[in-house]
């Protein structure tokens, strides 16, 4: 058992008391001897559960559970008091936390708070990741050879650790790859944080990817982990990683070769478990001799490379796909399902696909909305051109 449990409470003998009762549950036990001090350790450290007294002085725990909402993923407060009234639970309750227990303590009721408050957080996260699988599907439709032969290095470097570039035209399917590698690692029951860098301004993306304290920028109004941090024990795929800028670069390698952050404004160094797939529709090769890319950094995320086809090199996979995208945009419209005739299919083949997958399946779409029934030639040169 690793789950990690902060008390602060500022009489020495409660927080050895609880220590004594926990550590022999098994988990690991850490004390803060006030509020104050309690906030800075979880600016570094993530607990599982907190044990906080109300009455401290200098600031109490009310004040403590007010403050500790300006942070990311708090986890689960149990509030502990010998002066409790029926008001200062519900005031308790109302800021938050999880359950409020009276002392003395009663070692049951103690040890079911704690077990029901850790099921309370693994039910979240395990909700989020369902909600993630859900929306988000990794199947890449083709049987063409080239295709084929990239699907099975892919899923050969899955279980390991690899880090892996994936390079491609805009809208050949980066991301659809990235999350079939990750689907089929063993970070799958945890985070798959996707990042477009080319979406980030230049002086935001190391406030992102790293996270800030407060007050280290204007804007900063409170406490934000970064990216890095969100997809720890997961991955973390950052597309479009030829966009980012020379100084987000040094500070990626850093964390890629220690396995350590910083967050902006932040002076501690934070750990962090993260497998990188990067992707980029750019000749990296060609921005590495232009001075725009980092050579370390390229040799760091390109132990497995992966070279998507583009659409126009793989036509033969264009029915296949139009009919996939049939199906699926007719199921999430509500909408009987539309065939396609075998001419429609070949005006379609005809095209120059600059857009690749992603503007096959807009046209698609656009097709199925103006249809009805079967899409013919004619809609195809009609709504298509």
């Amino acid at each position: 058992m690793n789950q990690k449990i902060l008390i602060i409470d500022d009489e020495r003998a409660i927080r050895a008391s609880l220590r004594d009762i926990l550590e022999y549950e098994h988990y690991h036990v850490e004390e803060a001897e006030s509020a104050i001090k309690a906030l800075e350790i979880l600016k570094h450290t993530a607990f599982d559960v907190i044990f906080c007294d109300i009455k401290m002085p200098q600031m109490d725990g009310l004040e403590f559970l007010e403050q500790v909402k300006t942070f990311v993923d708090i986890p689960p407060v149990i509030m502990i008091s010998g002066h409790g009234t029926i008001d200062t639970a519900v005031d308790a309750l109302k800021k938050g936390a999880y359950d409020f227990i009276e002392k003395p303590l009663d070692l049951n009721r103690l040890l079911v708070s704690v077990r029901n408050a850790l099921e309370k957080k693994k039910l979240v996260a395990e909700t989020k990741i369902l909600k993630t699988k859900i929306q988000k599907s990794d199947e890449i439709i083709g049987d063409n050879p080239e295709m084929k032969a990239i699907l099975s290095m892919a899923d050969k470097a899955a279980p390991s650790d690899a880090r892996v570039l994936i390079c491609g035209e805009s809208g050949t399917g980066k991301e659809l790859l990235a999350r079939r590698i990750h689907n089929q690692s063993l970070r799958a029951d945890h985070p798959l944080i996707e990042v477009n860098c080319a979406a980030i301004p230049s002086e935001l993306i190391e406030s992102e990817l790293f996270g800030h304290e407060k007050g280290s920028f204007t804007s900063a109004i409170k406490q934000r982990k970064g990216f890095f941090e969100q997809a720890n024990g997961g991955t973390l795929f950052l597309d479009e990683i030829g966009d980012m800028s020379l100084s987000a670069q040094a500070k990626v390698l850093r964390a890629l070769q220690e396995n350590k952050i910083t967050r902006v404004g932040g002076e501690k160094d934070i750990s962090v478990n993260v497998r990188v797939i990067t992707a980029t529709n750019k000749d990296l090769t060609a921005e590495i001799a232009a001075g725009n890319f980092r050579e370390d950094l390229f040799h760091r995320i390109s132990v497995i490379i992966l070279k998507l086809p583009n659409l126009n090199s793989r036509i033969s996979d264009l029915p296949k796909l139009v009919n996939h995208f049939i199906n699926e945009i007719c199921k999430s419209q509500g909408k009987p399902n539309l065939s396609i005739s075998e001419k429609a299919l070949q005006e379609l083949s005809k095209r120059t696909w600059t857009g690749n997958v992603r503007e096959l399946r807009n046209i698609v779409e656009r097709l199925v909305i103006l249809c009805d029934k079967t899409i013919t030639d004619k809609d195809v040169k009609c709504y298509v051109g």
